[in-house]
């Protein structure tokens, strides 16, 4: 009798039963998933059927579900009433151009001494204080920063001050 005992014992603390099968809370793991299924199945019959907007032998390409269209807001039952179409009547509505691009007065001066002028090198300068002077130019001069209408002037301000920037260079004795 102590032998069948501690067998009994021995198996609740393993999770098996006295026939060899795994257990779970007193009952086998193939009993509890039967419970569980049991349990699924009367839910699922609890919850309400949706609505099926399909209809059988047809893929859904073919088919769409239906939504209930808000109601109008109060313009679009008045523009209804009078027969008016809303977007083309504020389509009709036209904004007045915008005025035309002013050239900046620094874009007007294109010869190569305004520009020199404007780029203010110097023979003391050094190589880093004329790649600064050469940034500093483009800065305000790239033809990438100005409206597009301008950009030939731009173009044209900034060959010549790399030019003369990379010349000045040349000349610069090495240390």
């Amino acid at each position: 009798m102590g032998a069948a005992r501690k067998l009994r014992t021995n198996c609740l603390l393993q999770n098996i039963s006295s026939k060899g099968e795994p257990m779970l809370f007193g009952k086998s793991v193939f009993q509890s998933i039967l419970t569980r299924l049991d349990d699924e199945d009367a839910q699922a019959a609890d919850a309400q059927p949706q609505a099926n907007f399909r209809v059988s032998g047809l893929p859904m390409g073919f088919v769409t579900e239906t939504w209930e269209r808000p109601e109008p807001s109060p313009t679009e039952s008045l523009y209804r009433l009078y027969g008016l179409d809303e977007e083309q009547t504020l389509s009709k509505v036209e904004e007045p151009p915008p005025p035309p691009p002013v050239m900046p007065p620094h874009l007007a001066r294109l010869s190569d001494t305004e520009i020199a002028e404007d780029l203010a090198l110097k023979p003391q300068d050094t190589p880093e204080k004329l790649m600064a002077r050469r940034r500093a130019f483009a800065k305000f001069n790239h033809p990438d920063r100005v409206h597009p209408d301008f950009r030939p002037q731009a173009t044209r301000r900034m060959t010549v001050a790399n030019m003369l920037v990379d010349q000045a260079l040349r000349l610069h004795p090495h240390r």
